[in-house]
């Protein structure tokens, strides 16, 4: 057989747009056709296919090119490209929607109060990060050229308010404590204030926020608000237990029920407080009544509004009471105390508690050490015996060093239930019979109504001033 000078004339290629894959195909399906491998390779590189050639497929046609006449042969295949991944935003704290399941407790049973996971942050926290774009993977085509993928785009910052971005670029920081918020356009905010457009119950849920908490409702029994800075709360509050490091407003009103808690590092103020427990590092401040409830405040409690009734309950404060009208004419029970901080009071109740189990164990050792000296002094006193006689004594050696620790501390104590000189007990109008005023250690009964008095210690005892 003759060959002809090319091959052009029996084969040609198919070339894909993206120059990504070649095809043989044959043009003349002449019987006795033949080609080798090296010639057959060698006109495929002359056509420009250079780069990623199926040696095996080429071997196939050379060797029974006859096989192949009918379409055509994929004979070579580059790389595709590939865009590099875009950076993104990662967030260090969880962004997603933020109502959650109910939690559920340890015995399985479901806890409906625990249904809002607010995304609160510190000043300084760091909230989110740049993950770095990754750059493109070029491909190549038959042709053995490049093909260029993208490189991904790095990604940016939407900044809100109260964020900061770190010297390095790529790290953002809250500027102050709050609650990390998405607003428009996806800008990133921490707000110090939540708020909550009506009340908490089992919809939002139980509260723990590191700023200030704004309630434009109610706060029902059995919910509670926990916040860093204030809590104000333009409704009434229930049997709920409300606490923050600041202070604590309520337009509403309290009415407990004898349940829950209201607890400020600083003030609390209320319209009234009826069947409550309020506590507060400051003062305790009431524009209408206080009734059949415990107060505590560390320097004031103030009940002087246009009502200012005070009545059942025992009110706490550190140094002064104030009060339109303390009990009524039906003379309920209604203890003032004032002059010393109502902790250190706890305190003190606990101490004496303490210094009594301590005496009664004193006591049953001495029993017990007299029982196993007579004993003794008889020759009786088994080897088991005097073991517990040595226990005993250490014991009682230990428990008699605890007491007079206890009771230096309760001397303490003592010293400064002296140190009255500022607490006093203010009624601007009346105060009634049943009312028990105490100022440090002092307690006085008040038997008889009066009207317009002060209350304070003088030389050993509780005197009442009038006022002008």
């Amino acid at each position: 057989m003759t060959r002809p000078l090319t091959l052009e004339s029996f084969m040609g290629i198919e070339l894909t747009q993206d120059k990504l894959t070649a095809a043989l195909f044959f043009i003349h399906a002449k019987p006795d056709f033949s080609v080798t491998l090296k010639e057959l390779e060698q006109w495929v590189k002359s056509q420009g296919i250079v780069y990623g050639l199926d040696f095996v497929k080429l071997h196939q046609i050379a060797e029974n090119p006859q096989a192949y006449y009918k379409g055509s042969t994929i004979i070579a295949k580059g790389t595709q490209p590939h865009d590099g991944k875009n950076g993104e935003i990662r967030y260090l704290i969880n962004m997603e929607d933020r109502y959650i399941k109910p939690a559920e407790q340890e015995d399985g049973t479901v806890n409906y109060k625990e249904i809002i996971q607010l995304r609160n942050v510190k000043r300084g926290q760091l909230i989110a990060e740049k993950v770095s774009p990754e750059p493109a993977e070029h491909g190549k085509a038959v042709t053995g050229e490049l093909l260029f993928g993208k490189d991904g785009r790095a990604a940016r910052f939407k900044l809100g308010k109260n964020v900061v971005v770190g010297s390095d670029g790529s790290t953002l920081y809250a500027a102050l404590d709050g609650m990390v918020t998405h607003t428009e356009r996806e800008k990133i905010n921490v707000f110090p204030v939540y708020e909550v457009n009506g009340d908490v119950d089992y919809k939002t849920g139980n509260i723990d926020f590191v700023g200030t908490v704004i309630v434009r409702g109610n706060v029902l029994t059995g919910f509670r608000i926990k916040a860093s800075g204030d809590i104000r709360i333009v409704g009434g509050v229930e049997g709920a237990e409300i606490e923050a490091e600041g202070s604590i407003v309520i337009t509403g009103g309290i009415l407990a029920g004898n349940k829950g808690m209201i607890k400020a590092g600083l003030n609390v103020h209320s319209s009234f407080v009826q069947d409550g427990n309020v506590i507060a590092g400051e003062d305790v401040i009431v524009s209408q009544s206080i009734m059949h409830s415990h107060v505590r405040a560390g320097r004031a409690v103030l009940c002087s509004g246009a009502k200012g009734l005070l009545v059942g309950g025992v009110i706490q404060a550190g140094e002064k009471v104030e009060a339109r009208t303390i009990g009524n004419t039906m003379s309920t029970a209604t203890t003032i105390e004032v002059g010393v901080k109502p902790e250190l009071r706890s305190t003190m109740t606990e101490v004496r508690k303490q210094l009594r189990l301590l005496s009664d164990n004193i006591s049953k050792a001495e029993k017990a050490l007299t029982l196993l000296d007579q004993l003794a002094s008889i020759g009786q006193l088994t080897p088991e015996k005097m073991r517990m006689r040595v226990q005993l004594n250490s014991t009682k050696r230990q428990t008699l060093e605890e007491q007079a620790a206890l009771k230096d501390q309760m001397l303490e104590f003592e010293k400064s239930l002296e140190e009255t000189s500022r607490a006093r007990v203010d009624v601007i109008n009346y105060v009634y019979g049943g009312t028990k005023i105490v100022i440090g250690r002092y307690t006085k009964f008040i038997k008889e109504s009066a009207k317009r008095v002060s209350y304070c210690y003088s030389e050993g005892d509780i005197v009442a001033m009038p006022q002008y």
